[in-house]
């Protein structure tokens, strides 16, 4: 056995949104994520490769689907799933059941986006918090995309804000 521990780098996040080229309007204007491909349609079909792959995911419940990948400025993939099939209110929250729970993104300018996502239909959470108040000067806050969808903001990395003596006043 391998004895080396490698922290594996994060690719991406598969997100299921009621309406695919909403949420690409969303996530490019107000979290300014960039558009790697426009949605376009999966079909169920077993001669191409994204076909069978799609299948043996989502097994035969389903005839086509919209897809599009997006990308944060460092790299993370951002993939958004639209299906016929399926529920298409927000999912409820419930951060004590096993499972995806939410994500982060990074601002500086934390109130603005908090903002900006709720002029264009999401919501915040809670206040806005200092994480540690007195020691450094890390904000964050919870909020809801237009669909319901869970994430935090911080105003700082995750290396910084938790790492003790990463920042001296």
């Amino acid at each position: 056995m391998n004895k080396t521990r490698y922290p594996r780098s994060f690719s991406h996040i598969g997100i299921t949104v009621p309406d695919i080229n909403k949420a690409v309007n969303f996530y490019q204007e107000i979290m300014g994520w960039y558009i790697i491909m426009s949605p376009s349609k999966v079909l169920k079909e077993n001669d191409t490769a994204i076909g069978q792959m799609c299948i043996d995911v989502f097994g035969e419940d389903w005839e086509y689907f919209e897809i599009a990948h997006m990308s944060t400025s460092d790299g993370i993939g951002i993939e958004l799933f639209s299906f016929l099939n399926g529920k298409k209110e927000a999912p409820e929250f419930n951060p004590f059941n096993t499972g995806l729970f939410h994500f982060c993104v990074q601002d500086p300018d934390i109130e603005n986006l908090t903002k900006k996502i709720v002029e264009y239909g999401g919501k915040q959470r809670m206040p806005i918090r200092e994480y540690y108040p007195n020691e450094k000067p890390f904000k964050m806050v919870y909020v809801e995309d237009p669909f319901g969808i869970v994430f935090e903001i911080y105003t700082h990395s995750y290396e910084l804000t938790y790492s003790s003596g990463a920042y001296q006043n």
